[in-house]
Protein backbone atom coordinates (compact mmCIF):
# COMPACT_ATOMS: atom_id res chain seq x y z
CA UNK A 1 0.00 0.00 0.00
CA UNK A 2 1.41 3.39 -1.02
CA UNK A 3 2.02 5.83 1.81
CA UNK A 4 0.06 9.06 1.60
CA UNK A 5 2.21 12.13 0.97
CA UNK A 6 -0.26 14.18 3.02
CA UNK A 7 0.08 12.31 6.31
CA UNK A 8 2.94 10.90 8.33
CA UNK A 9 3.07 7.11 8.24
CA UNK A 10 2.83 5.03 11.41
CA UNK A 11 6.60 4.40 11.27
CA UNK A 12 7.31 8.11 10.88
CA UNK A 13 5.06 9.02 13.81
CA UNK A 14 6.61 6.34 16.00
CA UNK A 15 10.14 7.41 15.07
CA UNK A 16 9.41 11.10 15.64
CA UNK A 17 7.81 10.37 19.02
CA UNK A 18 10.67 8.14 20.17
CA UNK A 19 13.43 10.51 19.02
CA UNK A 20 11.66 13.50 20.57
CA UNK A 21 11.46 11.50 23.79
CA UNK A 22 15.15 10.61 23.67
CA UNK A 23 16.14 14.23 23.01
CA UNK A 24 13.84 15.72 25.63
CA UNK A 25 14.73 13.17 28.34
CA UNK A 26 18.37 14.11 27.93
CA UNK A 27 17.55 17.81 28.15
CA UNK A 28 15.27 17.14 31.13
CA UNK A 29 18.23 15.68 32.98
CA UNK A 30 20.28 18.79 32.27
CA UNK A 31 17.47 21.23 33.08
CA UNK A 32 16.25 19.65 36.35
CA UNK A 33 19.46 20.65 38.08
CA UNK A 34 19.04 24.37 37.33
CA UNK A 35 16.49 25.32 40.02
CA UNK A 36 18.11 23.27 42.80
CA UNK A 37 21.86 23.03 42.26
CA UNK A 38 22.87 26.39 43.77
CA UNK A 39 21.22 25.31 47.04
CA UNK A 40 22.72 21.82 46.98
CA UNK A 41 26.21 23.07 46.15
CA UNK A 42 26.48 24.92 49.45
CA UNK A 43 27.19 21.60 51.18
CA UNK A 44 29.84 20.34 48.76
CA UNK A 45 33.49 20.27 49.73
CA UNK A 46 35.57 23.04 48.14
CA UNK A 47 32.63 25.02 46.81
CA UNK A 48 33.03 28.65 45.77
CA UNK A 49 30.56 30.76 43.78
CA UNK A 50 32.82 30.52 40.73
CA UNK A 51 33.07 26.71 40.92
CA UNK A 52 29.34 26.43 41.56
CA UNK A 53 28.70 28.38 38.37
CA UNK A 54 31.22 26.23 36.53
CA UNK A 55 29.38 23.09 37.61
CA UNK A 56 26.08 24.47 36.33
CA UNK A 57 27.43 25.54 32.94
CA UNK A 58 30.34 23.22 32.09
CA UNK A 59 28.13 20.82 30.13
CA UNK A 60 27.68 23.58 27.54
CA UNK A 61 31.39 23.64 26.72
CA UNK A 62 31.75 19.92 26.05
CA UNK A 63 28.42 19.88 24.20
CA UNK A 64 29.48 22.77 21.93
CA UNK A 65 32.85 21.20 21.15
CA UNK A 66 31.61 17.68 20.46
CA UNK A 67 28.21 18.00 18.80
CA UNK A 68 29.57 18.39 15.25
CA UNK A 69 32.12 15.53 15.65
CA UNK A 70 29.29 13.31 16.92
CA UNK A 71 27.19 14.22 13.89
CA UNK A 72 30.09 13.41 11.54
CA UNK A 73 30.72 10.13 13.36
CA UNK A 74 27.09 9.16 12.85
CA UNK A 75 27.62 9.45 9.08
CA UNK A 76 30.46 6.94 9.29
CA UNK A 77 29.49 4.52 12.06
CA UNK A 78 25.69 4.67 11.94
CA UNK A 79 23.22 6.98 13.63
CA UNK A 80 21.92 4.56 16.24
CA UNK A 81 25.33 3.39 17.42
CA UNK A 82 26.58 6.94 17.90
CA UNK A 83 23.38 8.06 19.66
CA UNK A 84 23.49 5.04 21.97
CA UNK A 85 27.15 5.73 22.76
CA UNK A 86 26.33 9.36 23.55
CA UNK A 87 23.46 8.37 25.84
CA UNK A 88 25.73 5.94 27.71
CA UNK A 89 28.33 8.70 28.10
CA UNK A 90 25.58 10.97 29.44
CA UNK A 91 24.51 8.26 31.91
CA UNK A 92 28.12 7.79 33.08
CA UNK A 93 28.45 11.53 33.66
CA UNK A 94 25.21 11.54 35.64
CA UNK A 95 26.49 8.73 37.88
CA UNK A 96 29.81 10.50 38.39
CA UNK A 97 27.97 13.65 39.48
CA UNK A 98 25.60 11.64 41.69
CA UNK A 99 28.45 10.00 43.60
CA UNK A 100 30.56 13.15 44.00
CA UNK A 101 30.86 14.87 47.38
CA UNK A 102 33.13 17.64 46.11
CA UNK A 103 32.37 20.45 43.71
CA UNK A 104 35.19 19.36 41.39
CA UNK A 105 33.65 15.88 41.21
CA UNK A 106 30.30 17.36 40.15
CA UNK A 107 32.07 19.54 37.56
CA UNK A 108 33.68 16.42 36.11
CA UNK A 109 30.32 14.64 35.99
CA UNK A 110 28.59 17.56 34.32
CA UNK A 111 31.38 17.83 31.74
CA UNK A 112 30.95 14.13 30.90
CA UNK A 113 27.18 14.64 30.63
CA UNK A 114 27.73 17.31 28.00
CA UNK A 115 30.20 15.07 26.17
CA UNK A 116 27.28 12.83 25.21
CA UNK A 117 26.51 15.35 22.48
CA UNK A 118 23.92 13.48 20.42
CA UNK A 119 21.77 16.40 19.23
CA UNK A 120 23.10 16.51 15.65
CA UNK A 121 22.99 12.71 15.30
CA UNK A 122 19.39 12.57 16.58
CA UNK A 123 18.30 15.19 14.07
CA UNK A 124 20.11 13.40 11.25
CA UNK A 125 18.40 10.11 12.14
CA UNK A 126 15.04 11.84 12.28
CA UNK A 127 15.67 13.17 8.77
CA UNK A 128 16.69 9.71 7.56
CA UNK A 129 13.45 8.07 8.72
CA UNK A 130 10.98 10.79 7.64
CA UNK A 131 10.05 12.02 4.18
CA UNK A 132 10.91 15.59 3.19
CA UNK A 133 7.28 16.71 3.17
CA UNK A 134 6.90 15.72 6.85
CA UNK A 135 10.32 16.68 8.17
CA UNK A 136 9.28 20.13 9.33
CA UNK A 137 6.45 18.63 11.38
CA UNK A 138 8.81 16.09 12.90
CA UNK A 139 11.36 18.77 13.79
CA UNK A 140 8.63 20.95 15.30
CA UNK A 141 7.55 18.01 17.43
CA UNK A 142 11.10 17.66 18.77
CA UNK A 143 11.22 21.41 19.45
CA UNK A 144 7.95 21.30 21.39
CA UNK A 145 9.18 18.35 23.43
CA UNK A 146 12.28 20.30 24.46
CA UNK A 147 10.12 23.24 25.56
CA UNK A 148 7.91 20.88 27.53
CA UNK A 149 10.95 19.27 29.16
CA UNK A 150 12.10 22.69 30.38
CA UNK A 151 8.67 23.36 31.90
CA UNK A 152 8.60 19.95 33.58
CA UNK A 153 12.17 20.37 34.84
CA UNK A 154 11.45 23.67 36.56
CA UNK A 155 8.74 21.97 38.63
CA UNK A 156 10.11 18.43 38.88
CA UNK A 157 13.58 19.55 40.01
CA UNK A 158 12.45 21.13 43.31
CA UNK A 159 9.89 18.35 43.94
CA UNK A 160 12.36 15.51 43.33
CA UNK A 161 14.93 17.34 45.42
CA UNK A 162 12.62 16.94 48.44
CA UNK A 163 12.32 13.18 47.96
CA UNK A 164 15.64 11.97 46.58
CA UNK A 165 17.96 14.98 46.67
CA UNK A 166 20.24 16.20 43.91
CA UNK A 167 22.27 12.94 43.82
CA UNK A 168 18.98 11.12 43.28
CA UNK A 169 18.11 13.48 40.40
CA UNK A 170 21.46 12.72 38.77
CA UNK A 171 20.83 9.01 39.26
CA UNK A 172 17.35 9.29 37.76
CA UNK A 173 18.72 11.01 34.67
CA UNK A 174 21.22 8.16 34.22
CA UNK A 175 18.36 5.64 34.26
CA UNK A 176 16.33 7.75 31.83
CA UNK A 177 19.29 7.91 29.44
CA UNK A 178 19.52 4.11 29.42
CA UNK A 179 15.77 3.90 28.83
CA UNK A 180 16.44 6.16 25.85
CA UNK A 181 18.89 3.58 24.47
CA UNK A 182 16.19 0.91 24.71
CA UNK A 183 13.67 3.18 22.99
CA UNK A 184 16.16 3.88 20.23
CA UNK A 185 16.65 0.24 19.29
CA UNK A 186 13.12 -1.00 19.97
CA UNK A 187 10.98 1.72 18.38
CA UNK A 188 13.02 3.68 15.81
CA UNK A 189 13.27 1.95 12.41
CA UNK A 190 16.68 1.45 10.86
CA UNK A 191 17.14 3.91 7.97
CA UNK A 192 17.59 2.27 4.61
CA UNK A 193 20.48 4.60 3.81
CA UNK A 194 22.36 7.36 5.58
CA UNK A 195 21.89 10.56 3.63
CA UNK A 196 23.54 13.96 3.77
CA UNK A 197 21.03 16.64 4.71
CA UNK A 198 22.19 20.13 3.82
CA UNK A 199 19.15 21.54 5.55
CA UNK A 200 20.24 19.89 8.81
CA UNK A 201 23.86 18.77 8.78
CA UNK A 202 26.79 21.17 9.22
CA UNK A 203 29.33 21.23 6.38
CA UNK A 204 32.86 22.33 7.23
CA UNK A 205 33.20 23.94 3.80
CA UNK A 206 30.35 26.34 4.66
CA UNK A 207 31.54 27.42 8.13
CA UNK A 208 33.53 30.43 6.94
CA UNK A 209 30.59 31.60 4.82
CA UNK A 210 28.25 31.41 7.82
CA UNK A 211 30.70 33.06 10.22
CA UNK A 212 31.16 36.06 7.93
CA UNK A 213 27.44 36.79 7.54
CA UNK A 214 26.70 39.77 9.82
CA UNK A 215 22.99 39.02 10.13
CA UNK A 216 23.58 35.42 11.14
CA UNK A 217 26.26 36.57 13.60
CA UNK A 218 23.71 38.85 15.28
CA UNK A 219 21.45 35.84 15.76
CA UNK A 220 24.31 33.68 17.06
CA UNK A 221 25.23 36.42 19.52
CA UNK A 222 21.58 36.61 20.56
CA UNK A 223 21.23 32.91 21.41
CA UNK A 224 24.62 33.05 23.15
CA UNK A 225 23.41 35.89 25.38
CA UNK A 226 19.98 34.31 25.94
CA UNK A 227 21.44 31.11 27.39
CA UNK A 228 24.22 32.96 29.15
CA UNK A 229 21.79 35.04 31.19
CA UNK A 230 19.52 32.04 31.78
CA UNK A 231 22.36 29.98 33.27
CA UNK A 232 23.78 32.96 35.16
CA UNK A 233 20.34 33.64 36.60
CA UNK A 234 20.10 30.15 38.08
CA UNK A 235 23.41 30.70 39.87
CA UNK A 236 21.54 33.25 42.01
CA UNK A 237 17.75 32.89 41.76
CA UNK A 238 17.36 29.79 43.97
CA UNK A 239 19.46 31.51 46.63
CA UNK A 240 17.47 34.74 46.24
CA UNK A 241 14.17 32.90 46.80
CA UNK A 242 15.60 31.13 49.85
CA UNK A 243 17.02 34.34 51.32
CA UNK A 244 13.67 36.08 50.73
CA UNK A 245 12.01 33.53 53.01
CA UNK A 246 10.73 30.78 50.67
CA UNK A 247 11.71 27.29 51.79
CA UNK A 248 13.52 25.32 49.04
CA UNK A 249 10.83 22.65 49.18
CA UNK A 250 8.29 25.29 48.10
CA UNK A 251 10.23 26.77 45.19
CA UNK A 252 8.12 24.79 42.73
CA UNK A 253 5.15 26.92 43.83
CA UNK A 254 6.90 29.84 42.11
CA UNK A 255 8.26 27.99 39.08
CA UNK A 256 5.01 26.24 38.10
CA UNK A 257 2.71 29.28 37.70
CA UNK A 258 5.55 31.39 36.31
CA UNK A 259 6.33 28.89 33.53
CA UNK A 260 2.72 28.08 32.63
CA UNK A 261 1.69 31.74 32.44
CA UNK A 262 4.87 32.70 30.58
CA UNK A 263 4.31 30.07 27.88
CA UNK A 264 0.65 31.07 27.50
CA UNK A 265 1.55 34.75 27.11
CA UNK A 266 4.44 34.09 24.71
CA UNK A 267 2.37 32.14 22.17
CA UNK A 268 0.33 35.11 20.83
CA UNK A 269 3.52 37.10 20.23
CA UNK A 270 5.09 34.16 18.37
CA UNK A 271 2.01 33.99 16.13
CA UNK A 272 2.08 37.74 15.51
CA UNK A 273 5.79 37.63 14.64
CA UNK A 274 5.20 35.02 11.91
CA UNK A 275 1.75 35.79 10.54
CA UNK A 276 2.05 39.56 10.51
CA UNK A 277 5.68 39.49 9.48
CA UNK A 278 6.70 41.50 12.52
CA UNK A 279 9.60 39.35 13.69
CA UNK A 280 12.08 42.20 14.06
CA UNK A 281 9.69 44.32 16.13
CA UNK A 282 8.75 41.42 18.38
CA UNK A 283 12.39 40.37 18.81
CA UNK A 284 13.50 43.89 19.75
CA UNK A 285 10.64 44.17 22.23
CA UNK A 286 11.49 40.83 23.83
CA UNK A 287 15.16 41.75 24.29
CA UNK A 288 14.10 45.04 25.87
CA UNK A 289 11.81 43.15 28.27
CA UNK A 290 14.67 40.85 29.24
CA UNK A 291 16.89 43.82 30.00
CA UNK A 292 14.19 45.50 32.10
CA UNK A 293 13.63 42.22 33.96
CA UNK A 294 17.29 42.01 34.94
CA UNK A 295 17.23 45.63 36.11
CA UNK A 296 14.08 44.93 38.14
CA UNK A 297 15.77 41.96 39.84
CA UNK A 298 18.46 44.32 41.12
CA UNK A 299 15.74 45.92 43.25
CA UNK A 300 13.21 43.14 43.86
CA UNK A 301 15.35 40.02 44.37
CA UNK A 302 14.81 40.20 48.15
CA UNK A 303 11.03 39.75 47.79
CA UNK A 304 9.42 36.41 46.90
CA UNK A 305 6.46 38.11 45.19
CA UNK A 306 8.69 40.63 43.41
CA UNK A 307 11.07 37.92 42.20
CA UNK A 308 8.17 35.76 40.99
CA UNK A 309 6.57 38.59 39.03
CA UNK A 310 9.86 39.58 37.41
CA UNK A 311 10.62 35.93 36.58
CA UNK A 312 7.24 35.73 34.87
CA UNK A 313 8.13 38.73 32.72
CA UNK A 314 11.56 37.27 32.01
CA UNK A 315 10.24 33.91 30.87
CA UNK A 316 7.59 35.41 28.59
CA UNK A 317 10.42 37.08 26.67
CA UNK A 318 12.72 34.06 27.01
CA UNK A 319 10.17 31.61 25.59
CA UNK A 320 9.36 34.00 22.77
CA UNK A 321 13.01 34.34 21.78
CA UNK A 322 13.76 30.64 22.23
CA UNK A 323 11.00 29.85 19.71
CA UNK A 324 11.68 32.71 17.30
CA UNK A 325 15.46 32.72 16.92
CA UNK A 326 15.72 29.32 15.15
CA UNK A 327 13.06 30.50 12.70
CA UNK A 328 15.08 33.65 12.11
CA UNK A 329 18.23 31.60 11.40
CA UNK A 330 16.27 29.58 8.85
CA UNK A 331 15.15 32.78 7.13
CA UNK A 332 18.63 34.30 7.08
CA UNK A 333 20.79 31.27 6.21
CA UNK A 334 21.88 30.61 2.61
CA UNK A 335 19.72 27.88 1.11
CA UNK A 336 22.61 25.41 0.83
CA UNK A 337 24.12 26.23 4.24
CA UNK A 338 21.16 26.02 6.60
CA UNK A 339 22.56 22.98 8.41
CA UNK A 340 25.87 24.74 8.96
CA UNK A 341 24.13 27.91 10.15
CA UNK A 342 22.06 25.89 12.62
CA UNK A 343 25.18 24.04 13.79
CA UNK A 344 27.00 27.30 14.54
CA UNK A 345 23.85 28.66 16.19
CA UNK A 346 23.55 25.58 18.40
CA UNK A 347 27.23 25.78 19.38
CA UNK A 348 26.73 29.44 20.34
CA UNK A 349 23.76 28.42 22.49
CA UNK A 350 25.78 25.85 24.45
CA UNK A 351 28.77 28.15 24.76
CA UNK A 352 26.42 30.75 26.22
CA UNK A 353 25.34 28.26 28.89
CA UNK A 354 28.98 27.61 29.75
CA UNK A 355 29.98 31.28 29.93
CA UNK A 356 26.83 32.10 31.91
CA UNK A 357 27.69 29.54 34.57
CA UNK A 358 31.38 30.36 34.71
CA UNK A 359 31.14 34.17 34.55
CA UNK A 360 27.89 34.30 36.54
CA UNK A 361 29.49 32.41 39.42
CA UNK A 362 32.51 34.69 39.47
CA UNK A 363 30.44 37.88 39.31
CA UNK A 364 28.04 36.61 41.97
CA UNK A 365 30.95 35.72 44.26
CA UNK A 366 32.54 39.16 43.88
CA UNK A 367 29.50 41.45 43.60
CA UNK A 368 26.45 39.58 44.89
CA UNK A 369 22.92 39.56 43.50
CA UNK A 370 22.91 43.19 42.40
CA UNK A 371 26.20 42.90 40.52
CA UNK A 372 25.14 39.74 38.68
CA UNK A 373 21.75 41.05 37.55
CA UNK A 374 23.25 44.39 36.52
CA UNK A 375 25.95 42.64 34.48
CA UNK A 376 23.27 40.62 32.68
CA UNK A 377 21.37 43.81 31.91
CA UNK A 378 24.50 45.40 30.43
CA UNK A 379 25.09 42.45 28.09
CA UNK A 380 21.43 42.61 27.04
CA UNK A 381 21.87 46.30 26.22
CA UNK A 382 24.54 45.29 23.68
CA UNK A 383 22.19 42.70 22.16
CA UNK A 384 19.39 45.27 22.05
CA UNK A 385 21.61 47.58 20.00
CA UNK A 386 22.39 44.77 17.55
CA UNK A 387 18.70 43.80 17.32
CA UNK A 388 17.57 47.34 16.59
CA UNK A 389 20.04 47.65 13.70
CA UNK A 390 19.32 44.23 12.13
CA UNK A 391 17.82 44.01 8.65
CA UNK A 392 14.17 43.12 8.38
CA UNK A 393 14.18 39.40 7.48
CA UNK A 394 12.59 38.02 4.36
CA UNK A 395 9.73 35.65 5.15
CA UNK A 396 10.87 32.58 3.28
CA UNK A 397 10.42 28.88 3.99
CA UNK A 398 12.80 26.02 3.27
CA UNK A 399 11.73 23.28 0.87
CA UNK A 400 13.55 20.14 -0.17
CA UNK A 401 12.58 18.84 -3.62
CA UNK A 402 13.38 15.34 -4.84
CA UNK A 403 14.09 15.90 -8.51
CA UNK A 404 13.28 13.85 -11.57
CA UNK A 405 16.14 12.36 -13.55
CA UNK A 406 18.99 14.80 -13.25
CA UNK A 407 21.52 15.42 -16.01
CA UNK A 408 24.75 16.62 -14.29
CA UNK A 409 25.54 18.67 -17.38
CA UNK A 410 22.24 20.51 -17.16
CA UNK A 411 22.39 21.62 -13.51
CA UNK A 412 22.92 25.27 -14.39
CA UNK A 413 19.89 25.32 -16.67
CA UNK A 414 17.79 23.48 -14.06
CA UNK A 415 18.70 26.01 -11.38
CA UNK A 416 17.65 28.86 -13.67
CA UNK A 417 14.35 27.12 -14.42
CA UNK A 418 13.65 26.53 -10.74
CA UNK A 419 14.58 30.12 -9.88
CA UNK A 420 12.09 31.32 -12.52
CA UNK A 421 9.16 29.62 -10.74
CA UNK A 422 7.07 32.37 -9.08
CA UNK A 423 7.76 32.46 -5.33
CA UNK A 424 11.17 30.74 -5.47
CA UNK A 425 13.84 33.03 -4.02
CA UNK A 426 16.93 30.80 -3.75
CA UNK A 427 17.97 27.48 -5.31
CA UNK A 428 20.80 25.03 -4.72
CA UNK A 429 20.93 21.63 -6.48
CA UNK A 430 22.74 18.65 -4.99
CA UNK A 431 23.69 16.45 -7.94
CA UNK A 432 24.79 13.50 -5.76
CA UNK A 433 21.36 12.74 -4.32
CA UNK A 434 19.16 14.44 -6.92
CA UNK A 435 17.82 17.03 -4.51
CA UNK A 436 17.06 20.73 -4.80
CA UNK A 437 17.10 22.95 -1.73
CA UNK A 438 14.81 25.94 -2.12
CA UNK A 439 13.79 29.04 -0.24
CA UNK A 440 10.27 30.06 -1.17
CA UNK A 441 7.70 32.70 -0.37
CA UNK A 442 4.65 30.54 0.33
CA UNK A 443 2.27 33.42 -0.36
CA UNK A 444 3.62 33.87 -3.90
CA UNK A 445 4.67 30.30 -4.73
CA UNK A 446 3.30 28.59 -7.84
CA UNK A 447 3.14 25.09 -6.35
CA UNK A 448 1.88 23.53 -9.58
CA UNK A 449 4.81 24.85 -11.60
CA UNK A 450 7.27 23.73 -8.92
CA UNK A 451 5.69 20.28 -8.75
CA UNK A 452 6.59 19.60 -12.39
CA UNK A 453 10.23 19.27 -11.32
CA UNK A 454 9.49 16.83 -8.50
CA UNK A 455 10.10 13.10 -8.69
CA UNK A 456 6.77 11.30 -8.79
CA UNK A 457 4.81 14.30 -10.14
Amino acid sequence: MTESPLHMSADERRAATALAGIYSVRMLGLFMILPVFALYAQGLEGVTPALMGMAIGIYGLTQAVLQIPFGMASDRFGRKHVIAFGLVVFAVGSLVAASADTITGVIAGRAIQGAGAVAAAVMALLADVTREEHRTKAMAFVGMSIGLSFLVAMVAGPLLNQWIGVPGIFGTTAVLALVGVALLYLTVPEPATLRSHRDLAPALTQVRRVLTDPELLRTDFGIFVLHMILTAGFVALPLALRDAGLAPADHWLVYLPVMVVAIALAVPFIIVAERRRAMKQVLVGAVAVLMLSELALVTFHDSVLGTALVMGLFFVAFNLLEASLPSLVSKLAPVDAKGTAMGVYSSAQFLGAFVGGWAGGRIFGDHGFEGLFLACAMVLLVWLGLAVTMRRPRYLSMRVLRLRELDPGGVGRLQLELAAVPGVAEVAVNVEDGTAYLKVDNEALDAVALGRFSRGS
